[in-house]
């Protein structure tokens, strides 16, 4: 059996993620993966509807905003973000920080769809923010990801299923999945 790649580096926004266990390895039980982030890096504020995110600051604050209140996590402490809790992780340190994720139930659509967009940002094929230049990317990755944005984004949403799944008739999907996943 040839052995998994286990370390994907974004250079568009300097971010690093080592699956330490994937939801396959676990029977779907969870997932979990080291994150190395660059200053001022981070995410948008999203939310998941069908797992939960346990942050631990390994090296370096973790800054986590969950719907408007911030928390600060120091190394060795951890939060559980629910499902359906509007948040975002950042780095506001001047210096590279890690933290450690775990999600639980696993879910492989948001483990492929890191391993799709560090793949395109590898390849050339996004934005200058990291979001991927073709919008049938883009859609396929937030559905198989169980990304949710709030406000005027939530009303695109329909769209974006629409996208994904056209993207998967035309074999899109598929081929992202062979060419990052495998």
């Amino acid at each position: 059996m040839m052995e998994r790649q286990r370390v994907f580096e974004n250079p568009v926004i300097g971010d690093k993620v080592t699956y330490l266990k994937i939801s396959e390895e676990t029977n779907g039980i969870y997932g979990k993966a080291n994150v190395e982030l660059v200053p001022d890096g981070g995410n948008f504020l999203h939310y998941h509807k069908e797992f939960a995110e346990t942050f631990t600051a390994v090296k370096g604050n973790l800054t986590l905003q969950l719907n408007k209140a911030e928390r600060i996590l120091k190394p060795g402490e951890s939060f559980t973000v629910p499902p359906n809790t509007l948040h975002l992780f950042k780095n506001k340190t001047r210096e590279k920080i890690m933290f450690s994720v775990e999600i639980r139930p696993g879910h492989t659509g948001f483990e492929n769809g890191i391993k799709i967009v560090y793949g395109l940002a590898r390849d050339g094929m996004v934005s200058k923010r990291g979001a991927p230049k073709k919008l049938a990317h883009l859609a396929v990755i937030v559905a198989m990801s169980d990304i949710n944005r709030p406000g005027v984004f939530a009303l695109l949403e329909p769209m974006f299923k629409w996208l994904a799944k056209r993207a998967g008739k035309k074999g899109i999907e598929q081929e992202l999945i062979n060419r990052y996943c495998n």
